[in-house]
C-alpha cells in the first residue's frame, strides 16, 4: 500500500464539518516540506518529490546545509526570518528556481520549498501595480463599486480566468457580489453557495492563513515521512494538502487551479477573493504576498466605504427623527400625537406599515397585520429582555403564528416604552418573494457508497429557489434609529408629564398665593389692632401713674415699660418677616437697635452682639424676642443701678438647640425673683421648653438660655 493510499484511508470524509484539515500529513506536489531540528538544523521529517527536485531520495537525519547551501542555512541558524517567513531563493537539481519560506513551530523549523515564477517581477513593478489597484479602490464611491474594481484588479494581478468577490451572509452561506472573468468561462455573478461548501474549520483556517493555493486540483498528495506520533499542525503552510472532498468539488465545477485570499475586517472573515482557472496555474510566493496586500487594502476600503454609507444614512435618519419629534404635540396623549404623524413614522425606517399600541387603543397606518395579531405582537415585544429594538426580516421563524400574515408582516421592527402609560411601536415590512440563484442545487451533496462517503455536488448549473416569508432586511442604521426614537419618545413623554405637572402646580401655587395674600392682609389687620390695643394700655398706665401715690406710680411705670417692650417686639417681627420662619440673627439685630434707640445714645453705645444665623418658627421668635428684651432690661436696671454699662448678647446654634446669652459686667446678683419681669421670663422659658441659667461672670452676671430650635416631636 502506498503512502498516498494510506493517507486517504486515514481521512474521515463522513463528517465534513469535523474533518481535521489542518493536519493532513501531506502536501501538494509543487514543492517540498522539511521539518528541521533547530539545534543541528537536521531534517526530522520530509515530504514532496525530493529525488526530482534535490537529486536525492531522502534527507532524513542530514544537515540542511548540504541541501540548501551555507547562505540560506546561516539565515535559518540566525533566525533571520521576515514577517512573511521568506528566507531566500534556491536553484533545484531540476534547474528550476524555488522560494524558501521558513516558520518556527513548537521548537522546530518548518521549511517550505516552493516553485517560483521563474521570471520574478522587479519589486518596483509589483509595487506600481499594487499602487494603481489601490488608487482604483480608493476612488470607488460605494462598497459595490469597490468589490467590482477589486475583482478586475485581482484578475490583472494573478492572471486567473475567473475572479469572484465572495461575501459570507448571516446564515453562513455565501454570495458572489462581484466578478471578473474571461469570456469562455461560466459566470457565477450573484449566485449563492451553501454554507456547507466552506465548512467551519475551513473558515477558521482562512482567518489564520489568508492565502490558500491549489495549482492543480488533479494532484496526488505527497505524504509527510516518517509519520509522527502527533500529527504536524500545517495551518500556516502554503503547501498544505487540502481535503479530497474539496478537490472533488473543484473538479465538479470544472476548475483545475484555485486560489483563495481572505477578506478580513475587524478580525472577522467578511468574505473571500476566489480565483479559478480551467488550466493548472501557479500562484508563486511573490504574487501571493501581493494578493494578500491587495486583499488587506480591499478590506480597508470595504470598511471605509461601508462606514461612510452608514454614517450618511445615520445623519439622514437623525434629521428625520428631529423633524418628526418637532411635530409631536405635547398637549395630547403620546399615542395620539404619534398617530397624527403615522405616515412619517413609517417612512422613518422605510416600513410598509406601522402600528401604535397604547392605553388609549391601537392606531394603524399602511400595510399591517390584523388588530388581534398586532395586540399579541405588542405584548411579545414588551416581554423581550434588554433595551435593543426587536428586529427580524423573517418574523415567522421567531413567531410561527406569524405565518398567517406574512403578506402584510414578514418583517418586524418594534420598540416598547415603559412607564405610567406604556406604549409599543411596531413597524412592518411586507413579504418579498425572492428568487435565489444557487450555483447548483445545494441539496445534491450526499453520502454514497458502502462507507457513506460524502460526495460534493455534481452540478453547478444555475438552480433557482423561491424564498417566501421574508421581507427586506432592516439596516443597522434603521434599527439604531428605532432605538433612538424610543429614547426620544421616553424623554418627550417625561417632558410632557412634567409640563402637565407644572401646569397643575402653577394652578396650585396661584391658589396658594391668593391664600397667602389674604393671610398677610389678616395678619396686618390683626397686628394693627394689637398695636392699637397695646398703645391704649400704655396710655392708660401712664395716666394712672400720674394720679397714683409714689409706691404705686413706680409699679405702674414699670408695667408701662414692659407693655411698650412687648409692643416693640411684636411690631419689629411683623415689619421684618412675612414667612413662617424667622432669621433670629437679623431679627435680634433690629430689635437690639430699637431697644438702644429707645433708652438713649449712651446705652445704645454699650449694647454689643455676636449673633449666628438661626432660623426658628415665627411664634417662637416672638417668645425669644420677649425673653431677650426682658434680660436686657433687667441688666440695664440692676447691673449698673440704671447707669450705662456694657451688655453683650451672644446667639449660637448647638445641634438641635440654640444658646442665647446676655452678659453684663455689673455688680451681679440680679437673678430671677418674684417681680413681674422675672415671672414673665420664667413663663416664656417654660413655653419654649428651654432652661435659663444664671452664672457669676466675675464681674457681672451671665444669663444663658438653652432651648430647642423647633418644637419637639412627641
Amino acid at each position: 500500500m502506498t503512502d498516498t493510499v494510506a493517507l486517504a484511508d486515514r481521512l474521515d470524509l463522513n463528517a465534513c464539518d469535523r474533518e481535521p484539515i489542518h493536519v493532513p500529513e501531506a502536501i501538494q506536489p509543487h514543492g517540498l516540506l522539511l521539518v528541521i531540528e533547530t539545534a543541528g538544523l537536521t531534517v526530522r521529517q520530509e515530504a514532496g518529490r525530493l529525488a526530482r527536485v534535490t537529486g536525492e531520495d531522502s534527507w532524513l537525519g542530514r544537515s540542511v546545509e548540504g541541501l540548501l547551501g551555507s547562505r540560506i542555512t546561516e539565515r535559518l541558524r540566525a533566525s533571520g526570518l521576515g514577517d512573511d517567513g521568506f528566507v531566500g531563493r534556491w536553484r533545484g537539481a531540476d534547474g528550476l528556481d524555488y522560494d524558501v519560506i521558513a516558520r518556527p513551530h513548537d521548537g522546530l523549523l518548518i521549511v517550505e520549498i516552493e516553485q517560483s515564477s521563474q521570471s520574478a517581477q522587479p519589486g518596483i513593478e509589483l509595487i506600481s501595480r499594487l499602487d494603481v489597484a489601490g488608487a482604483a479602490l480608493e476612488r470607488a464611491p460605494s462598497v459595490r463599486a469597490v468589490c467590482d474594481r477589486a475583482a478586475e484588479a485581482f484578475r490583472t494581478l494573478t492572471g486567473f480566468d475567473r475572479i469572484m468577490i465572495y461575501r459570507f451572509l448571516e446564515d453562513e452561506a455565501g454570495q458572489v457580489v462581484a466578478e471578473a472573468r474571461s469570456p469562455e468561462v461560466e459566470s457565477f455573478q450573484n449566485h449563492h453557495f451553501p454554507a456547507t461548501d466552506i465548512p467551519r474549520q475551513a473558515r477558521a483556517l482562512y482567518l489564520r492563513n489568508p492565502v490558500r493555493v491549489i495549482p492543480d486540483s488533479h494532484y496526488q498528495p505527497e505524504a509527510l515521512r516518517p509519520a509522527a506520533e502527533r500529527p504536524l499542525d500545517m495551518s500556516d503552510c502554503g503547501l498544505r494538502s487540502v481535503s479530497p472532498v474539496h478537490l472533488q468539488y473543484l473538479r465538479n465545477m470544472g476548475v483545475r487551479a484555485s486560489a483563495s485570499v481572505s477578506i478580513i475586517i475587524d478580525g472577522d472573515l467578511w468574505g473571500l477573493v476566489a480565483c479559478h482557472s480551467a488550466r493548472p496555474q501557479l500562484l508563486p510566493f511573490e504574487l501571493r504576498m501581493a494578493a494578500t496586500t491587495l486583499a488587506r487594502n480591499l478590506a480597508r476600503q470595504i470598511k471605509a466605504k461601508g462606514d461612510a454609507e452608514l454614517y450618511r444614512e445615520r445623519i439622514r435618519l437623525r434629521q428625520l427623527e428631529d423633524e418628526l419629534m418637532g411635530r409631536l404635540s405635547a398637549d395630547r396623549p403620546l399615542e395620539e400625537a404619534l398617530a397624527d404623524n403615522g405616515r412619517d413614522l413609517a417612512d422613518l425606517v422605510d416600513a410598509d406599515g406601522v402600528a401604535i399600541v397604547g392605553p388609549g387603543g391601537q392606531y394603524r397606518f399602511g400595510v399591517t397585520p390584523p388588530e388581534a395579531a398586532i395586540r399579541d405582537l405588542a405584548q411579545w415585544v414588551a416581554d423581550q429582555p434588554g433595551l435593543r429594538p426587536v428586529s427580524t426580516h423573517v418574523l415567522s421563524q421567531r413567531r410561527p403564528e406569524a405565518s398567517a400574515f406574512t403578506t402584510e408582516g414578514s418583517g418586524l421592527l418594534g420598540v416598547h416604552l415603559q412607564g405610567d402609560r406604556p406604549l409599543t411601536v411596531l413597524w412592518f415590512r411586507a413579504e418579498i418573494v425572492e428568487t435565489v440563484r444557487w450555483a447548483g442545487d445545494p441539496s445534491t451533496a450526499r453520502k454514497t457508497g458502502d462507507k457513506a462517503v460524502l460526495t460534493p455536488r455534481n452540478s453547478f448549473e444555475a438552480w433557482s429557489e423561491t424564498v417566501r416569508g421574508r421581507s427586506r432586511r432592516w439596516t443597522p442604521a434603521q434599527v439604531e434609529s428605532a432605538g433612538r426614537m424610543r429614547d426620544a419618545l421616553i424623554d418627550f413623554a417625561s417632558v410632557s408629564q412634567l409640563r402637565s405637572l407644572n401646569r397643575s402646580l402653577q394652578a396650585s401655587l396661584s391658589e396658594r398665593d391668593l391664600r397667602l395674600e389674604q393671610q398677610e392682609f389678616l395678619i396686618r389687620e390683626v397686628n394693627h389692632r394689637v398695636q392699637n390695643s397695646l398703645t391704649l394700655v400704655s396710655s392708660f398706665l401712664g395716666l394712672q401713674a400720674r394720679q397714683a401715690d409714689p409706691a404705686s406710680q413706680a409699679q405702674l411705670l414699670e408695667a408701662r415699660r414692659r407693655v411698650r417692650a412687648v409692643s416693640m417686639v411684636h411690631s419689629r417681627l411683623y415689619r421684618a418677616e412675612a414667612g413662617s420662619t424667622v432669621d433670629l440673627e437679623r431679627y435680634f439685630v433690629e430689635l437690639i437697635d430699637d431697644l438702644g434707640a429707645s433708652v438713649g445714645p449712651d446705652w445704645n453705645a454699650e449694647l454689643q452682639h455676636d449673633l449666628a444665623p438661626v432660623r426658628v418658627e415665627a411664634g417662637r421668635a416672638v417668645t425669644l424676642g420677649l425673653i431677650l428684651t426682658e434680660l436686657i432690661i433687667n441688666a440695664q436696671k440692676y447691673a449698673y443701678d440704671g447707669q450705662p454699662g456694657p451688655i453683650r448678647i451672644r446667639l449660637q446654634e448647638d445641634g438641635r438647640n440654640l444658646r442665647l446669652a446676655v452678659e453684663d459686667a455689673g455688680k451681679g446678683g440680679h437673678k430671677v425673683g418674684q417681680g413681674f419681669g422675672s415671672m414673665m421670663i420664667e413663663s416664656l422659658v417654660t413655653q419654649l421648653g428651654g432652661q435659663l441659667d444664671y452664672r457669676d461672670g466675675d464681674p457681672g452676671l451671665h444669663a444663658l438660655l438653652k432651648a430647642p430650635i423647633g418644637i419637639e416631636e412627641v
